[in-house]
């Protein structure tokens, strides 16, 4: 059931002339004192057409309406006020939710097809830091929301496997590695040489041409250099591997910036042939002067190639092997220009599917007020922040639960579970500092929080003992403030979704499962749930609703929901 939907549909035949069921739809409000009501439509836009005053508009609205689904129908000044009908409403919402079960919320936006979600992409011989969390998560939640809405989500992890920084990571080897101390502790040992390699160039500018040098000699082929990146790029999924596992996280591609060395030329002799390109010393270029955009760079002077060159590659792969309907790149906001030179020139060739690609940007993750570097040595490991996550969830669970029988698989859910919510509880594009202590709390707005709650209601329900019944059209009867509040948060679940998929926004749901969870411990400390009177299979039959779709919400954000804390 859609609360709004009922309004539109008793606000429609007065307004037909007027107003469309979507116009109608997207003016209705949702007062912040439920004192006016649960719904309220203003009529401002309509003084011009019916040449009166607001105040009057409304109150002869009021007595057209069908007021069949309403307690109560009122005009204030300009608004219609109305408040639902709480007992078949309800009935309604909670038969859905329990019939329904995981799939209650889920819609057909998607239709079935394809989007394919570029996300992660950590660089190979450099360990999964800090820096990457968010690109992961965020992508994974969007992958999980898109399947809810019915597109069949590609989760690809375009792997940051080539580019210069091999050049320099192949020139600091030759120079100061040590093949038994590399094979003792590989990515360790290979950022230590990267971070070296900088320290250094910045005494000896010329290393940086013979890493360029040393690149080329791999774009061109060179057997020694094929073997160097390889052992890197080995060694350095491994590791990747290690967090996914931690995360729950898994890809349908690692086809990475390498995978389309051979899939550019085609792309490069299109774009000559159609005159798009031109040549600026010695480099080739696709002026965006226009569209105040710095030039695309397509190739070095000494023919190299660069990141649009490949993405162009990858772009167009992606369309022919998956026919996307919506190609997303979960990047960070200072890729944004590379983002709108890439869609600039596909357009310029004519791709009209470039329109369907979309750049999901989000803002950065401080340590302390200060950003992190691998450039700079300063490198926040990712499956340490999350393995000190689970010790801490462990001390909690330990001293709140000492007798629970899982500990450490449920430490394991909680503390992962708290560094993923708190990522998504932020809107993506707004920057964050990061403080773990703060972080894996099970009060305030956490994961942990929101974990709790769903298994605080599955320990009622275990204690209940029977079968919850979905039959509630006898009497529901709960119309209190408590219980009705949540009813309309389990309502308004369809709409949530509906709102991060469309704006990749997956904070929605996160902040949702806050929400959610907030008004549930409210109507739990002001009701006797498991009281024996004519209401209780009505109360278990809310509670068992507000399980079912916060542990979905959670499992939107990739987080789990243990059972028992």
């Amino acid at each position: 059931m859609n609360s709004k939907q009922l309004l539109v549909d008793a606000l429609a035949p007065a307004l037909a002339e007027h107003l469309s069921a979507d116009e109608i739809l997207n003016l209705i409000e949702v007062p912040k004192d439920t004192s006016h009501g649960d719904l309220a439509f203003p009529v401002f836009q309509l003084a011009r057409v019916f040449r009166k005053a607001p105040q009057q508009i409304a109150a002869d609205l009021v007595e057209e309406l069908d007021t069949s689904n309403f307690s109560n129908v009122v005009a204030v000044g300009p608004y219609i006020n109305v408040s639902l009908k709480r007992e078949p409403v309800g009935a309604t919402v909670v038969k859905e939710v329990l019939e329904a079960g995981d799939a209650y919320g889920n819609l057909n936006i998607g239709e079935g097809r394809n989007m394919t979600i570029d996300f992660s992409s950590p660089n190979i011989a450099k360990p999964m830091s800090m820096g990457h969390l968010r690109s992961t998560v965020i992508g994974n939640a969007i992958a999980n929301i898109a399947a809810k809405v019915n597109y069949n989500p590609i989760r690809i992890n375009h792997l940051g496997d080539w580019g210069t920084q091999f050049g320099k990571l192949i020139v600091a080897y030759k120079m100061w590695g040590d093949d038994a101390v590399i094979a003792a502790d590989p990515v360790k040992e290979l950022v230590k040489l990267y971070v070296d390699f900088h320290e250094v160039a910045e005494e000896k500018p010329e290393l940086e041409e013979e890493a360029r040098a040393a690149f080329k000699k791999l774009e061109d082929g060179d057997a020694e250099m094929i073997r160097l990146w390889t052992w890197f790029k080995d060694e350095s999924l491994k590791e990747f591997n290690k967090v996914y596992d931690m995360l729950n996280i898994s890809f349908d591609s690692f086809n990475g910036e390498a995978f389309y060395n051979d899939k550019m030329q085609p792309i490069i002799d299109e774009l000559e042939a159609k005159g798009i390109t031109t040549v600026n010393e010695g480099a080739t270029i696709v002026d965006l002067e226009e569209l105040n955009l710095p030039p695309a760079l397509i190739k070095k002077s000494d023919g190299a190639t660069l990141y649009v060159t490949r993405d162009l590659a990858a772009a167009s792969y992606r369309k022919e092997t998956y026919d996307f309907a919506k190609n997303i790149y979960v990047v960070g906001n200072e890729q944004s220009v590379h983002f709108k030179q890439l869609k600039a020139v596909l357009t310029k060739l004519g791709r009209e599917w470039s329109e369907d690609m979309v750049h999901v940007p989000f803002g950065l993750i401080t340590l302390d007020g200060k950003k992190l570097s691998t450039r700079k040595g300063k490198i926040v490991l990712l499956e340490e922040v999350l393995k000190e996550a689970v010790d801490l969830a462990l001390e909690q669970i330990t001293a709140k639960n000492p007798d629970l029988a899982n500990k450490e698989a449920v430490a394991h859910q909680v503390g992962v579970g708290a560094v993923i919510f708190h990522d998504l509880k932020t809107e993506r594009m707004n920057s964050f500092d990061f403080n773990l202590a703060e972080i894996v709390q099970f009060e305030g707005e956490t994961g942990p929080y929101v974990q709790y709650t769903y298994a605080r209601s599955k320990s009622i329900i275990r204690k209940y003992g029977k079968e919850i019944s979905t039959d509630l059209t006898e009497a529901f009867g709960l119309t209190d403030d408590y219980s009705w509040e949540v009813v309309k948060k389990l309502m308004d679940y369809p709409r949530v979704v509906a709102n991060a998929i469309e704006r990749f926004e997956p904070s929605q749901v996160a902040k949702y499962a806050v929400q959610l969870a907030q008004l549930f411990n409210k109507y739990y400390g002001n009701t006797r749930i498991l009281e024996d009177d004519a209401h209780l299979d009505a109360r278990l039959a809310l509670v068992k609703a507000m399980t079912v779709v916060l542990k979905n919400a959670l499992g939107l954000l990739g987080i789990e929901a243990p059972e028992e804390m």
